[in-house]
């Protein structure tokens, strides 16, 4: 049993994973951790969190960052909340967190809806309105023309802003999975099992939830020294780990050959269910902007922050899907299933920076160009098979194993750490005080709508 402060530690590592902290702290709470459980490290491992730790900044500003630490939320209904409480008497006083909450306003919407005689659903101004008659008709009649039409109007404006709210939660759904997979959804009982657990799923996922940053080279990989060192812990101690909870944020082929056939299947059916969900929202994003498959840069008026959120979460949840239907011996099906991976979009100057640096186009982007689009696999209607994946990529060069198009990535090296640079619109800036007020004065906003440049994961 934890004692009181270590199990406070534990719950601020639990909820770091729905946030966006940097590895720095999260490296410093896992110090905390390890020191109030008087868990012994050997000194290699005591000097790589001594290094990565927040309390190792030798600055004024060492516990401070100007980035916000959580994914957008979207803006809640309370403000609508607020006023249908004051026009309909059946609505009682909502609580904080009502606007919020899409079944609650969905349920107040319905009630009012009552006080006039509205169904849910009747929008149409010219049509599903009640006239006079009507309303007298109804048992209605007291309330005037412009009292009716005003509470019409409040219900189908709340109706639009419930379809917004739910949009745009999911996409918040989608974006915190797409950077951190499923480690924001572990229940804190099977989070907080097993110290060492805990600490390398949380670092994982901080790492994995850094911000991309404006290059044209690669990207930052979240799998670095630090990582490796906590997860050489779980290897040390392969039976008090809780391998499960660690398969939600890195499913490696070692990670999946702890679990059982059941708990693979219960992963496996989750991701299934959100590749199909990714792939609507990537159907829609693609049939709003109608972007160019052979170029993939973004143009004016596409929707690029949908697609790349979206395109980032299939990439993720592609990976997991792979690594357990090949660890489940499952390989027949991607011999007939094999759905391509998606790339995001590219900002049209970010393609000029990789033209005179001289790259270009990644090679994938063609293999994409060519394949049946991933929604289309999905439901059945066209095929796309391993042997089209692998003749598409040898047509251009790319190894479709090492390039995770026919099989599960392999294991990846630990690179070596570094601090998280203070980022304004992707630029890294020299210090957090800096970049507060370069973001404040809407410097560096013109480069690039996206910040992540290289556009594979």
């Amino acid at each position: 049993m934890p004692s009181h402060h270590a199990e406070q530690l534990l719950r601020e590592l639990h909820a770091s994973l729905g946030l966006r902290k940097r590895p720095e702290d999260i490296a410093q709470l896992i110090q905390d951790l390890f020191a109030g459980l008087q868990v012994g490290l050997d000194p290699a491992t005591a000097a790589t969190l001594e290094k990565a730790s927040a309390h190792s900044l030798r600055r004024l500003w060492h516990g401070y960052t100007s980035m916000l630490e959580d994914f957008a939320r979207p803006v809640g209904a309370q403000r609508q909340l607020a006023r249908a409480a004051t026009l309909f008497t059946s609505l009682p006083e909502f609580s904080e967190g009502a606007g919020e909450d899409p079944a609650e306003i969905e349920s107040a919407i319905r009630r009012a809806g009552e006080e006039i005689c509205r169904q849910y659903g009747e929008n149409d101004f010219g049509l599903d309105r009640l006239n006079r008659a009507e309303r007298a008709e109804a048992g209605i009649g007291e309330i005037s023309k412009r009292q009716y039409n005003k509470r019409f109007r409040l219900l189908r404006r709340m109706e639009a802003k419930l379809a917004r709210l739910l949009h745009e939660q999911r996409r918040r759904e989608v974006t915190m999975t797409g950077k951190g997979a499923l480690a924001h959804a572990l229940p804190y009982e099977l989070f907080a099992a097993d110290p060492d657990t805990a600490a390398f799923v949380a670092y994982v996922t901080a790492r994995a939830n850094m911000r991309s940053i404006f290059t044209n080279g690669m990207q930052r990989r979240p799998y670095d020294e630090v990582t490796d060192a906590l997860f050489q812990r779980l290897r040390a101690a392969p039976e008090q780990a809780n391998w499960y909870a660690v398969a939600h944020a890195h499913p490696t082929a070692e990670v999946l050959g702890h679990l059982s056939d059941q708990e693979l299947v219960r992963l496996l059916v989750r991701w299934n269910r959100f590749l199909r969900e990714v792939a609507e929202l990537l159907e829609d994003a693609w049939n709003r902007s109608g972007f160019e498959p052979a170029s993939m840069i973004v143009r004016r008026g596409d929707d690029s922050s949908t697609w790349n959120q979206a395109a980032q979460a299939w990439g993720t949840a592609r990976a997991h899907w792979f690594a357990l239907m090949t660890e489940l011996g499952r390989e027949e099906v991607l011999d007939r299933v094999c759905p391509g991976k998606v790339p995001r979009l590219m900002a049209a100057d970010v393609a000029y920076w990789h033209r005179r640096s001289g790259g270009g186009l990644h090679p994938d982007t063609y293999v994409w160009a060519e394949l049946p689009r991933p929604w289309e696999v999905l439901r059945g209607e066209k095929e796309c098979t391993r042997s089209l994946v692998e003749a598409a990529c040898a047509r251009h060069g790319v190894d479709p194993v090492a390039g995770g198009w026919t099989a599960p990535r392999p294991a990846a090296e630990p690179v070596r750490f570094h601090r998280t640079p203070e980022l304004v619109h992707g630029v890294a800036v020299t210090d957090p005080l800096m970049a507060s007020a370069l973001r404040s004065a809407g410097v560096f906003s013109g480069q690039g709508k996206r910040a992540a440049t290289e556009e594979w994961l």
